[in-house]
């Protein structure tokens, strides 16, 4: 079977490229804004986010959706 994910925007992304790029993007007061989540409001940096994304899983589902929603283009339906 194979581990090739053509089709999976994230596919190749680290977590913590998702986390820089967003945080680029929106800088951390507007991540606060489209996430509420403390990592993102108190004290932010992309090592905190990290080691809370990495353990709280409802939490990374709506940072990566939020960057596919952000910088994927290539939806099919569209």
């Amino acid at each position: 079977m194979s581990k090739e994910q053509p089709n999976n925007p994230l596919h190749g992304v680290t977590l913590e490229q998702v986390v820089v790029k967003l945080q680029e993007h929106y800088g951390w007061n507007g991540l606060a804004e489209r996430i509420d989540i403390n990592c993102f409001k108190s004290d932010p940096s992309v090592k905190s986010s990290l080691k809370f994304l990495r353990k709280t899983q409802w939490a990374r589902d709506k940072v990566e959706h939020l960057y596919i929603s952000t910088f994927e283009k290539r939806f099919p339906w569209k």
